[in-house]
């Protein structure tokens, strides 16, 4: 069972059926037991959401909560203006940039059969996220 304390993830440790010990990952664990460290795989869109300050991917989620693709829309521009992406060192920012309007137009294109105002919705809560572990340079 994987828990975060103090900023720092562990994993509770099953030993001969009673939970015994807790390890940080990466950490040997007691008893002989193996501490086994869980990454999130990210497809290209969702990792080409690009790290913005909080007010913005705050206002980026209401305007894609009322106006399906438009926050999303947004975001594209603030690639170009040095917003950080985990996609930038590898496919470059104009690539990021094309990656981020694209999943704007799906959603609006999409928001009809609600599918996409669901998804801008989503992709607005992703830029919260993103944006509350946001450290400024």
């Amino acid at each position: 069972m994987a828990q975060k304390e103090g900023g720092a993830e562990q994993l509770s440790i099953m030993t001969g059926g009673s939970l015994r010990t807790k390890a940080k990952v990466g950490a040997p664990a007691a008893g002989g037991g193996v501490v086994v460290e869980v990454r999130e795989k990210k497809g290209p869109l969702r990792a080409a959401i690009p790290t913005m300050p909080f007010p913005l991917a705050v206002i980026c989620l209401f305007l894609n909560t009322f106006i399906p693709g438009l926050g999303t829309f947004i975001s594209a521009f603030t690639v170009l203006c040095g917003a950080r992406s985990e996609l930038v060192p590898e496919r470059g920012v104009c690539c990021v940039f094309w990656l981020n309007v694209a999943a704007a137009l799906i959603q609006i294109l999409t928001a009809v059969i609600m599918v996409g105002w669901i998804m801008s919705i989503f992709w607005g809560m992703d830029m919260v996220i993103l944006a509350s572990g946001w450290v400024q340079v």
